[in-house]
């Protein structure tokens, strides 16, 4: 499976990731990639990210879905958005993912995840 295109910085207000333009926000897969336009789904900071937000992450094949709530965390999860993934995927937790330097699992910046992966034996 191909590896989601790799965060190299964050600052206020704007992100760089392999192989994008430079933006604010972003939804990234497997094998790619776009700026997120909170607007499309009627996202603001509350109620926070919505179920149709992550929809288009599992369709392109995402085993492990990271939501950032923000520098300040300010982002809200809206609750149906964590019972979606919940039925699709294992319990979600709410943490800091660990830094790896030069891995796709290194989120560079401040703030908090919520982090939500499919069991290994659902995973393609």
């Amino acid at each position: 499976m191909a590896e989601s295109p790799r965060i190299t910085s964050v600052s206020w207000g704007e992100m760089t990731v392999e192989g994008l333009p430079p933006g604010k926000d972003f939804k990234l897969w497997p094998g790619g990639g776009r700026p997120w336009d909170w607007t499309e789904t009627g996202t603001r900071h509350s109620p926070g990210i919505q179920p149709a937000d992550v929809e288009e992450l599992l369709e392109h094949g995402a085993t492990t879905v990271v939501l950032s709530r923000g520098m300040d965390l300010v982002l809200q999860i809206d609750p149906a958005t964590l019972r979606a993934l919940r039925d699709r995927a294992s319990p979600c937790t709410r943490r800091r993912p660990p830094r790896r330097s030069g891995s796709t699992t290194s989120w560079p910046g401040r703030g908090r995840w919520e982090v939500c992966s499919t069991p290994p034996a659902e995973r393609s």
